[in-house]
């Protein structure tokens, strides 16, 4: 049953509940909506904006717990409605509505059956799997070596399991440049400084995260964390870890939530190191096309505009920093560094630019030196998922992201988008950290859900051995999933574990006090093969080798040949360079960065000493002296340098220029 609070004018709230409610019920939930009142009315007509229905906002995943926590009972969603002039419309997270009734959340979908799929070829173009030739000539050998058709969890899981964005098959693919063999991969070029100048390095590319020797540092925590205790100090052997990655076509096709579910997943890796390690504080960098976010900026006007697919690179910038800092503020890590920078550049009738968003997010954290590396994982051990509820969202995230943006049908790039709930993720991480705090840690392994979902977490977390998982005991919020959709689906905010059985019972009730949910989904194997499928019943959606899945796709090879560029040397005149100066100062890599560091909670933890401060910028200017220069009627996200006037200090002895943002000419330049 639907029932309709009315929170003003434009706004509603929309209740579904399972079963009549009370007036008692009634009195609560108005009181938890600050006063809304109770419609009589079960219906409203009009054109309405709310969230899509196959994607539960974590807004309302928390209001419902709330409604729980205050006892009413049958809530089972919660969700904003605001009349089409008192909303602003974003069709990647929400739907237009002609009126709401009592089936506004109601999915006319049943559960697709299991599919065999006979066309590799046209099963891998429709569903956007980017799955090479070499590639589905590999999984049509599986087939003939099996005796039967590939069903669609396998083929769509094999594509997540091995995407671009999963195993770097471009980083470790073999390079014949000008016709000549490189010698060593992308990676193995990157792995050559940590391999010849190994230092204090624990762990490095075979992990979440990276890890370094750290100091000796002290742990205040709770004796046990399963009921209250009281709280013991103790020195351990630290080890720090590292951790960057990048969100680009989630971002690129929704910024927020792709932004927020970009820094949550690095969080998630943080939290995934070894047996288990501790996220600290964060870093955002962002980068796109130029922004044109007023008229008069004359380098950006020398380009003709690139016509959007998604969102123009304003959009971007606005709503990708906005879920950065949101994710940040709600998980409760500061967001304490990071850069912005727009470019376009074009010469010789070729256009250079971030056309395709780079959002990078990374981190530090730490751990215990004991816990550093992953454990053996054997025969009979159990697996737990730990986190939120299975929905329709995050499909095929790996594989599109493979892929230049407009590559696929844009429902299919639709579908990959995820939904970003740090509150949950919080939770996860309380009950990883206490599993953590103990002297002994009982976690065997453990792996985040982010790309490609359980297939692809769970399938690292039993690579060794294989496994055995009951779709049934899965966590599902769309009872309209099919068998492909539940283990692939890529809802946020998860964590697998292995975990020795002796130990399970402490861990769930560890999380149930940290209101974490707690799932036991399988169990290790010993035959190397990896199984999803129902307890009692005769179809199997997924059940192959693990080497038809890990080690023995092929390997990629690309052939290229040098392509010289010459650009033309740019002039300039020294009369000209306030006009430069000016013109620099608004450009957003170099501006005030107060739209970014303003909005989000840089000490979220306490533990955070020093703020962003001043910076510092290097021009050549070639022995000009001191000169002052006044940008306060500057207006604008991108072209407000903060406080006026600016001192610029010119180093003739060094060659170049040092600005400080409001600063008196006389003052010393701090440095960054």
């Amino acid at each position: 049953m639907i029932y309709i609070f009315q929170k003003s004018a434009d706004s509603f709230f929309v209740v579904g509940s399972k079963s009549e409610i009370t007036s008692e019920t009634q009195e609560k939930l108005s009181w938890l909506f600050s006063g809304a009142s109770l419609l009589d009315q079960k219906t409203l007509e009009g054109t309405f904006v709310g969230p899509r229905k196959e994607m539960i906002t974590p807004w309302s995943t928390n209001a419902v717990e709330i409604t729980q926590n205050a006892g009413i009972a049958g809530i089972d969603r919660i969700e904003v409605f605001e009349t089409e002039r008192g909303q602003l419309f974003d069709p990647m997270l929400q739907q237009k509505y002609s009126g709401i009734d009592q089936d506004i959340f109601m999915l006319n979908i049943e559960p697709d059956p299991i599919q065999y799929i006979e066309d590799l070829e046209a099963y891998n173009e429709t569903q956007g799997l980017a799955l090479s030739e070499e590639e589905i000539t590999f999984l049509k050998e599986v087939s003939e070596e099996i005796g039967r058709s590939l069903t669609d969890s396998e083929v769509f899981g094999f594509s997540q399991i091995n995407s671009e964005h999963c195993r770097h098959k471009i980083f470790n693919g073999q390079f014949i440049i000008d016709g000549d063999e490189q010698p060593l991969t992308l990676f193995q070029w990157i792995k050559k400084t940590s391999k010849d100048n190994p230092n204090h390095i624990v762990s490095a590319y075979s992990d979440n995260v990276a890890f370094v020797k750290g100091p000796v540092v002290e742990q205040f925590a709770p004796k046990t964390q399963d009921k209250p205790d009281y709280f013991e100090v103790k020195d351990y052997e630290s080890i720090i870890s590292l951790k960057a990655e990048t969100h680009n076509f989630p971002t690129t096709v929704e910024p927020f939530n792709g932004a927020a579910t970009g820094s949550g997943g690095e969080i998630r890796d943080r939290m995934a190191g070894g047996i288990g390690s501790f996220p600290l504080a964060g870093t955002a960098v962002y980068m796109t096309s130029y922004s044109r976010l007023e008229e008069g900026r004359p380098w950006e006007e020398q380009i003709k505009p690139r016509k959007w697919l998604y969102q123009s690179p304003k959009e971007i910038l606005i709503k990708a920093s906005n879920g950065a800092s949101d994710y940040g503020n709600k998980f409760g890590q500061p967001l304490i560094c990071g850069s912005v920078l727009t470019f376009e550049h074009e010469e010789a009738e070729e256009t250079i630019a971030f056309d395709k968003v780079i959002m990078l997010a990374g981190g530090v954290g730490f751990a215990k030196l004991k816990d550093g590396l992953k454990k053996k994982v054997q025969k009979d051990q159990t697996v737990v998922i730990l986190g939120g509820d299975n929905y329709r969202i995050g499909m095929g995230g790996s594989a599109v992201s493979s892929v230049d943006t407009g590559a696929f049908d844009t429902k299919i790039e639709l579908n990959a988008v995820q939904r970003s709930n740090p509150e949950m993720q919080k939770r996860v991480c309380n009950a990883v950290r206490a599993m953590a705090e103990l002297d002994d840690n009982p976690i065997v392994s453990i792996h985040d859900h982010g790309a490609g979902g359980h297939l692809n977490c769970l399938s690292e977390l039993v690579e060794d051995t294989g496994g055995d998982f009951k779709l049934e005991n899965f966590p599902v919020g769309d009872p309209t999933l099919s068998e492909k959709e539940l283990i692939g689906n890529e809802s946020q905010e998860r964590m697998g574990l292995v975990i020795d059985p002796k130990s399970s019972e402490y861990l769930k009730n560890v999380s149930a006090r940290e209101r974490a949910p707690y799932y036991e989904v399988g169990t290790t194997g010993n035959n190397d093969e990896l199984t999803f499928k129902r307890s009692g019943s005769d179809q199997v959606p997924f059940h192959l080798k693990m080497n038809h899945l890990f080690g023995s796709s092929p390997k990629t090879i690309l052939t290229d040949k040098t392509s010289p560029k010459q650009f033309e040397t740019k002039p300039y005149e020294a009369s000209r360079v306030e006009e430069y100066l000016e013109k620099v100062l608004q450009l957003e890599a170099v501006a005030s960065k107060d739209w970014l560091t303003n909005k989000v909670d840089r000490s979220v933890t306490g533990k955070v000493a020093i703020q962003q401060t001043v910076g510092e910028i290097q021009v050549p200017l070639n022995n000009l002296g001191v000169m002052a220069l006044d940008y306060s009627s500057k207006k604008g996200m991108g072209t407000s340098i903060g406080h006026a006037p600016a001192a610029a200090l010119i180093d003739p002895g060094a060659g170049y220029g040092r600005f400080a943002d409001g600063l008196p000419n006389s003052a010393p330049v701090p440095g960054n």
